[in-house]
């Protein structure tokens, strides 16, 4: 992991402006904001429930560090639907059909823009290259790794030092 790190533009990281979520059991909640894990490290998974990238690699990695560390109490995940194109599509039912696929015991996001299609509040505010995108913030809530290409037994290492 430390390989993938070296080069990565080291940034704060801004709220994440994303009103639609729901809870680790599929109830719709209030927006979760940055600081609501505040001294953790925090793992970002984007995808779009039509991508085929984000079922085959990203969503499986994701369910694999979830499973790894989820007595970790110092590692936050959150999912976010974070919607470029294809808004008839990647809505906020899909969103919620994608957290039950996978039995993702996380909370989910859906960010589809301000006005609900444009893009993504999260791609736009923390340059995000389209989907599958991972986002590391780390306990002082820097953006410490932010990519497509994750080498998830690498990452499951780095965070079990967490």
């Amino acid at each position: 992991m430390s390989n993938q790190l070296e080069g990565v533009k080291v940034f704060k990281a801004p709220e994440f402006e994303v009103n639609n979520w729901i809870d680790a059991y599929g109830s719709k909640t209030e927006p979760i904001k940055l600081s609501d894990f505040k001294g953790k490290f925090k793992i970002i998974y984007c995808f779009q429930s039509w991508c085929p990238g984000c079922h085959s690699k990203g969503l499986p990695d994701l369910k694999k560090m979830v499973e790894a560390l989820k007595s970790n109490e110092s590692v936050a995940f959150l999912a976010v639907q974070t919607v470029f194109e294809g808004h008839d599509s990647n809505t906020f039912e899909k969103m919620v059909e994608t957290q039950k696929q996978y039995n993702l015991m996380i909370p989910f996001g859906h960010d589809a823009g301000d006005d609900g299609k444009s893009i993504s509040n999260i791609m736009k505010n923390y340059q995000t290259g389209g989907t599958p995108w991972f986002l590391f913030i780390d306990k002082h809530d820097n953006v410490v790794f932010s990519d497509f290409h994750l080498n998830q037994v690498a990452a499951i290492e780095l965070l079990k030092t967490m």
